[in-house]
């Protein structure tokens, strides 16, 4: 049995020996490097571009600007936004949206070559006022400006929360914040673009291949057939490596002008002007309780900062109306305005932000009340999802509760405020839930004649063992070991995936390889003469009725090489994606435990320890489960306590553009962390029972930080990240 046993990543050894092809390692003949030229201002109009100084230097072949680049076709009006990040695509008109907009793009034969004519060429603008989006006035998102506002829902409203609020015994009203942040993934992007023949390659770094082939058909006027995209190995995703952004389409723009490969890599710096961060963002919430705990309203109103490109909208109002049992909730989403890079998705897009306003809202109801944040949340377990009412896919929260609890010794934790030496130890938890997405997918499965199997599909891994869990369910279905089982991923030539975000991969592409899989294994049964449904397989052999033969000997009788099975996942009504099963809403739930030391003398905070239970449906692969689990965790420290991205409020630039001034955790801030899996199989997510956890794990975090914090020293931190200076100011 492959499913549910503990396995290494099988791109372990490719990734730890160097081995691994990145997309800034693709090289191709003749290829030229290209650089940006980036904005120096964040609002106004370019007035001139001298090239001169750059083009006279030795290697510079070309400075293109927005009189060299084509135009998209009609068919990019067809593209939605997402899966394009944004419709402004610099290089194509004047105007300046943000500083570091490219202006220009230099082309070279090195890269030295490159960044040196770069910063040789003159620009002039005209400079306009920049609009600080931290301060802008929250208005209504126009649905007309991107198709975000179509992702979720701006407004929602089950009863009269305001009255229900106003007339409740015990009410809180608090206002939370936290700042914007970067994800800065391991690998910054990258991508080269060839053409041949009115057919383009591009090597890329990407969440889903199949939606830069989309979109670079589209800019293009061609046809899918005719753009092939590969991304074999993608160094940590995250979010901005998820949506196609104007750098991807740029790089075969210029490739196109002057009939050479073009390579572009992405600086640190630049990760921060040219693709989207997690959007500053203030929370209202408001909560109104009776005596006993039961939650009688909910009201939470929430605004993020965007660009003034587009409307993005941080769905953070979701866990109000899903987390918990209430008859009255009310929801809205705002967005302010301003000169920025547009925002993007992050882990966890929505949960993570919505789980640190209503974690600590929960937390202060419940000091209000003199009552455990624990024994309230069982006051309000939501049997059903409480803004439908309809049954949950399946859930096991309070299993997990219980489980928690005990591993934590959270009924038997000391008082808040108990000394060790200079720390004060405080104590805290919260809730942790993400919504399930399903994307359609596509895989193939191949059983060759040598007794081998491999896996093909286009689904990116990005570092989370995706290609060992898609083994893992092929070897599982064909009784193979792991070992002779390999995978074909990250190719638009392959069946198609659905996106690698939302933690989505093993529930879509998962199921399709299931059925791949059960396909080929039906299709052997026929060859032995078998019913279908009457074999099992295992050790590389087929049985029925206590005959067994081996696979190789079935395929060399029937004389032939291999037996091949497609499987096909489509999601509610044929949709490019759903949210579960129909009439059955699908989520993932868990609690975290933290406990925390603070000094309050330097203003020091460290996180002692963590446990997190979680209920996730069925567990593929313990191991890569649990790096998922504890990754989220840390991201989820990161974001409480040292992550943060400050917009300089006068030149609107990022006030620090690489790791050298971005705090983020290291080995040495986390201990060990205590992770673990109620048993659980969702039956109505599919064959598989699975559901997604690679965002999980961020959520609720921030809250359970904060709450301990506050349980330690008394001091309720109500603005992220919770650094020295918060703390000293008491």
């Amino acid at each position: 049995m492959a499913i549910g046993d503990t396995i290494t990543r099988v791109d372990a050894p490719t990734k730890t020996t160097g081995r691994a092809i990145y997309a800034n390692d693709v090289n191709l003949r003749g290829q030229l490097y290209a650089t940006f030229v980036g904005a120096t201002i964040s609002s106004g109009r370019i007035v001139s571009i001298d090239p001169a100084a750059a083009l006279a230097m030795p290697g510079v072949v070309r400075v293109l600007t927005e009189a060299d680049m084509p135009r998209p076709e009609p068919s990019f009006a067809d593209l939605f936004v997402p899966p394009l990040a944004t419709r402004h695509i610099p290089l194509q008109g004047l105007e300046i949206a943000h500083e570091g907009e490219p202006v220009a793009m230099v082309l070279a034969e090195t890269l030295e070559a490159a960044e040196a004519g770069a910063r040789a060429v003159r620009v002039a603008y005209e400079a306009a006022s920049f609009i600080d989006p931290v301060t802008a006035e929250p208005i209504n998102p126009e649905p007309g400006r991107g198709d975000y506002s179509f992702l979720d829902i701006a407004e929602f409203e089950k009863g009269d929360a305001a009255a229900a609020i106003a007339a409740a015994p015990v009410r809180i009203s608090r206002t939370y914040t936290q700042p914007s942040r970067h994800s800065n993934p391991m690998e910054p992007c990258a991508v080269i673009a060839e053409w041949s023949g009115g057919r383009v390659t591009i090597h890329d770094t990407i969440q889903h291949v199949a939606a830069l082939q989309g979109v670079i058909a589209g800019v293009f006027g061609l046809e899918m057939d005719q753009v092939r995209v590969q991304s074999i190995h993608c160094g940590g995703g995250f979010g901005p490596k998820g949506f196609i952004w104007p750098h991807q389409i740029l790089v075969p723009m210029a490739a196109r002008v002057v009939g050479r490969p073009v390579k572009l890599a992405l600086t640190r710096a630049e990760m921060y002007a040219l693709v989207g961060m997690q959007p500053h963002m203030v929370q209202e919430v408001e909560l109104g309780a009776d005596e006993s705990g039961r939650l009688l309203g909910i009201s939470h109103i929430a605004s993020n900062e965007t660009g003034v490109t587009e409307d993005y909208i941080e769905f953070s109002t979701v866990p109000s109306r899903t987390y918990y049992a209430c008859d009255a909730i009310y929801n809205r989403q705002y967005i302010r305005r301003g000169n920025v890079t547009l925002p993007t998705y992050q882990r966890s897009p929505a949960e993570g932000p919505g789980s640190w306003a209503l974690g600590s809202a929960m937390d202060e109801l419940a000091r209000e009340l003199q009552m455990d944040p624990l024994d309230l949340r069982l006051a309000n377990y939501a049997e059903v999802e409480p803004s439908s009412g309809d049954p949950w896919s399946s859930k096991k929260l309070r299993e997990a509760y219980e489980m928690g609890a005990e591993r934590f010794g959270w009924r038997n934790r000391p008082a808040g405020g108990t000394r060790d030496g200079h720390w004060r130890l405080g104590y805290g938890m919260a809730d942790s839930s993400q919504g399930t997405q399903r994307y359609g997918s596509s895989a193939r499965v191949r059983l060759r004649a040598d007794g081998t199997a491999v896996v093909e599909s286009s689904f990116s891994d990005i570092g989370t063992g995706s290609a060992t869990v898609m083994r893992q369910i092929a070897a599982d279905i064909l009784g193979l070991e792991i070992g002779v089982v390999t995978s074909r991923e990250g190719d638009s030539v392959l069946p198609e995936a659905g996106p690698t975000w939302a933690s989505a991969t093993v529930i879509s592409t998962g199921t399709a390889v299931h059925r791949a899989a059960t396909e080929v294994r039906g299709r052997l049964a026929r060859l032995a003469g078998w019913p279908a449904d009457a074999v099992e397989v295992d050790g590389g052999s087929l049985t029925h009725e206590g005959e067994a033969r081996p696979i190789r000997d079935i395929l060399a009788e029937a004389g032939v090489s291999e037996v091949s099975g497609d499987g096909i996942f489509t999601p509610n009504g044929g949709e490019f994606s759903d949210a579960g099963p129909e009439g059955f809403p699908s989520r993932v739930f868990g609690v975290i435990f933290v406990e925390v030391a603070v000094d309050p003398e330097l203003g020091l905070l460290r996180l002692r320890r963590a446990t997190g239970v979680y209920s996730a449906g069925r567990i593929i692969n313990p191991r890569t489960a649990r790096s998922q689990m504890t990754g989220g965790i840390i991201w989820g420290w990161g974001m409480a306590a040292m992550e943060q991205s400050r917009l300089d409020p006068t030149l609107g630039r990022w006030l620090s553009k690489d790791l050298a001034g971005v705090a983020v955790p290291t080995n040495a801030d986390i201990p060990e962390l205590d992770v673990a899996f109620v048993d659980e199989f969702d039956e109505r997510s599919g064959p598989l029972g699975a559901k997604g956890i690679g965002e999980l794990g961020a959520t609720g975090v921030a809250a359970a930080v904060a709450n301990a914090v506050y349980d330690a020293i008394g001091l309720r931190v109500r603005e992220l990240p919770i650094t020295p200076e918060k703390i000293l100011a008491g």
